[in-house]
């Protein structure tokens, strides 16, 4: 398992760079065939590679990507290694460790009839190509199993927020800023107005709602005609998430003159408790030891799954720590055990 961790995080798979992610696509191609003793179904849409395995009427989901946050040539600055059990390298633990204990734990199993496997090349972008491939491949099936790296701990996933994502845009009127201001329509005062409106949106049942990025004006000298801010959403469930998508498509001017235009809307639903219940009580009853539970802000593609209403068990993955972050790593010893545990949910299900 060390050595195809070591396969996978080698090969480069910057989302942005769809080259990249091509030439991962065909690596862990290769290593499923080796494991599960079939070719995936290579699906490129809009450039971006995403592979599919499927072996008999699907019963089962196991669920990962391949593409990391992490910019080409950052194996220059953070290399792999294994040092006193601990594994680092761009994308060990965001996802890459999750991809080869998927492949061992099918690999163990006397029949892969009912499974199906769907490795995508989009998910740190918001999964924009590959969506619509995940919800078919969950709808009507007994469980999916997201491969995504643990929570603290080892935690499984078994909550997660959901995501909308916005761009406020506000037309104003360019004039000069000496000569005659009043003759213009200030689109950055107008801004100000709707970030303060955006941010009383949240607060409530957990939603948080966050102007992030800004931009506007194009001189030191002029009103600014444009500008805009970037907005994150979160929220617990699809209730809250319809709530917020009417208020911000509700956003009105303050200053005469000015124009919005509100762009974006739900991205990911929220992966609910009542999703992955039943689930993570299967996988206390099959582990020999205690399992942790984790509500996480993040989310994954197992938001999708649950979304459709499959039953969606999450952060089977890695346990380790430092997801898009320097100290990214991955604790050896826990390999085994953790497919294991994959093994054994997916017999369960398959045998129910």
């Amino acid at each position: 398992m060390i050595d195809d961790i070591e396969e996978l995080v080698v090969c480069e798979s910057f989302s942005a760079d769809l080259e990249a992610v091509a030439r991962s696509a065909k690596v862990v191609a290769a290593m499923g065939a080796r494991l599960l003793g079939a070719e995936p179904e290579f699906l490129v849409i809009d450039g971006v590679t995403h592979l599919r395995w499927t072996f008999g009427t699907p019963r089962v989901l196991l669920l990962g990507h391949h593409d990391t946050v992490w910019p080409m040539g950052t194996l220059r600055t953070h290399p792999w290694s294994v040092v006193d059990g601990v594994a680092r390298g761009p994308g060990v633990f965001d996802m890459k460790s999750g991809l080869v204990q998927l492949f061992h734990a099918l690999s163990g199993l006397g029949s892969l009839d009912g499974v199906s496997v769907l490795v995508t090349g989009d998910e740190e972008v918001g999964s924009i190509t590959s969506a619509r491939l995940i919800e078919d491949a969950a709808r009507g099936l007994d469980a999916a199993f997201v491969l995504e790296a643990s929570a603290d701990g080892g935690a499984l996933k078994t909550q997660r927020k959901g995501t909308s994502m916005y761009e406020v845009l506000v037309h104003g009127r360019a004039a000069h800023a000496g000569l005659e201001p009043e003759k213009g329509v200030n689109a950055a005062v107008e801004l100000a107005h709707q970030i303060l409106a955006i941010s009383g949106i949240g607060g409530t049942d957990g939603t948080t709602v966050t102007p992030t990025v800004l931009a506007g004006g194009s001189t030191t000298n002029t009103v600014p005609a444009l500008a805009q801010v970037d907005v994150d959403v979160r929220v617990e469930t699809v209730a809250e998430q319809q709530r917020v998508d009417a208020l911000m498509h509700a956003l009105s001017p303050r200053l005469d003159g000015a124009r919005l235009e509100v762009r974006g809307g739900p991205n990911r639903p929220p992966l609910e408790a009542a999703m992955s219940a039943s689930l993570f009580e299967l996988a206390q009853s099959l582990s020999p030891v205690p399992l942790l539970s984790a509500h996480v802000g993040g989310a994954s593609d197992g938001n999708f799954t649950a979304g459709v209403g499959c039953p969606t068990l999450d952060g089977l993955g890695g346990v380790g720590g430092g997801a898009h972050a320097d100290h990214e790593h991955v604790i050896v010893a826990e390999l085994p055990g953790r497919t294991k545990l994959l093994r054994d949910l997916v017999e369960a299900v398959l045998s129910a």
